[in-house]
Order: C-alpha cells, then sequence, then structure tokens
C-alpha cells in the first residue's frame, strides 16, 4: 500500500495497482505547487464530507478518469446528477471492491456541497486489503466511537488523522486517537493550508515520539508506502 500526500486532506493511495483518491482538493489549495489534476489517475474517489475542500477536483477528475465515488448517499446522489457514477455507503457499513473493504466510520464534523446542498453525515473511511489496514479519519474531533474501529476491522498499518485545530482536532487529541484506534503510526493531515489551522511540525513530532508513537508529515506529492 502506497500513500501520496496531495495537500491538505488530500491523498492517491495505490493498492495492488488500483488508484484511491482521497478528499481531492488540488487546483484550489494555495500551498500546492506541483500536483496537476491532469496527471492524476483514479480508479475511486472517496469522499468523507462535502466541504469545498475536499471535493473541489472531483467533478473534473470524475468525469476524465471514469473513476466511481464512494461516500454517504447525499453526497454520491449530488455528484451522480452531475454525471459521474457511484457507490453510495453509511455509517457502519462495509463492502467488498476489487481493491479492498471499506468501511465507512463515523466522523464528528459538518458537511454541505459547494452550493449549499445538504452533504449528508461526515464520515471516515478504513480501507483494507489482504495484507495491509489504514483508518482514514477525515475532518473530526475526537470521539470515542474511534475505541469501535479496533474491534470490528483488522490491525490497523497506519491512521491518517488531521492534526491543525480549530476546524478538526489538534494534535493532542489525535494522540488520543491514536491510542483509541491502536495504532502509533500516523500520517498528519488538515494543516499548515491557511493561518488559523498552522502548526509547529517539530513540537508536534517530538510531543509524539515522547508518547512513543511516530506522526509523519509529508511533503506535498511525497509517498509513504505501508
Amino acid at each position: 500500500m502506497k500513500v501520496q500526500f496531495l495537500g491538505h486532506g488530500s491523498f492517491l493511495i495505490e493498492i495492488n495497482g488500483t488508484n484511491i483518491l482521497i478528499d481531492p482538493f488540488i487546483s484550489g489549495n494555495p500551498s500546492n505547487k506541483s500536483i496537476k489534476i491532469t496527471d492524476l489517475e483514479a480508479d475511486y474517489i472517496l469522499i468523507t464530507h462535502g466541504h469545498g475542500d475536499h471535493v473541489a477536483d472531483v467533478e473534473a477528475i470524475g468525469i476524465r478518469t471514469k473513476a466511481k465515488i464512494i461516500s454517504n448517499f447525499e453526497v454520491v446522489n449530488w455528484f451522480e446528477k452531475k454525471g459521474l457514477s457511484g457507490h453510495a455507503m453509511n455509517h457502519g457499513g462495509k463492502y467488498q471492491f476489487d481493491f479492498g473493504t471499506v468501511k465507512y466510520v463515523s466522523a464528528i464534523h459538518s458537511s454541505s456541497m459547494p452550493d449549499g446542498t445538504y452533504g449528508g453525515n461526515p464520515g471516515g473511511f478504513v480501507i483494507w486489503s489482504e495484507s495491509k489496514c489504514i483508518y482514514i479519519a477525515g475532518d473530526t474531533a475526537l470521539t470515542m466511537d474511534m475505541k469501535l474501529i479496533p474491534m470490528l476491522c483488522p490491525t490497523l498499518d497506519a491512521v491518517i488523522l488531521p492534526v491543525g485545530d480549530n476546524f478538526t482536532m489538534g494534535y493532542e487529541e489525535a494522540m488520543i486517537a491514536s491510542d483509541f484506534v491502536e495504532c502509533n503510526e500516523v500520517i498528519a493531515c488538515h494543516y499548515d493550508t491557511m493561518d488559523v489551522i498552522k502548526v509547529d511540525k517539530d513540537h508536534i513530532t517530538k510531543e509524539f515520539t515522547a508518547k512513543g508513537k511516530n506522526i509523519t508529515f509529508l511533503n506535498i506529492g511525497q509517498t509513504k508506502t505501508i
């Protein structure tokens, strides 16, 4: 499993040759100077919620690549009206795709589409193949529901957690979240894109290390192999 950071909450995950795009906000991200959406290939696009900083490039990429949208009913329905193909899920449900299993799990946040349409309840995803398992929290506060993940899913190899605070949990809660999901290998997201979510990466890294945890701050375009 290869995880490439595309900025903010956007990732490209490759599992056995299948490209899974997460929350594409690339062309409008002021921090992105290197990634072009026309260079991205996607077989599936997973969307945690409907905010513009998570769906901005879904339509353009989805129409070009014919990727299947995976999200909650409201988000999938919104994009299907734009001509994209989707697979709707809801909290607690899981489904076996050709690349592996996806479980849609709880997140505490808000969700509306760019035109103000109701975006359903926000969520996160646990994805596992035969050998690896990753949890993508999406935009969320710390929630006790995270304790259910290790009870219901295979052992996690890595977790993608927001650390920027203000709109999501901060790094302190992310450390607790890694305890709840029983995984000490954390990939950070949702930080530094705007002033209110600027973080001190060196300080956070030291705090995680002191707790026996590893947090990775990937540069945009950088890939981590799980």
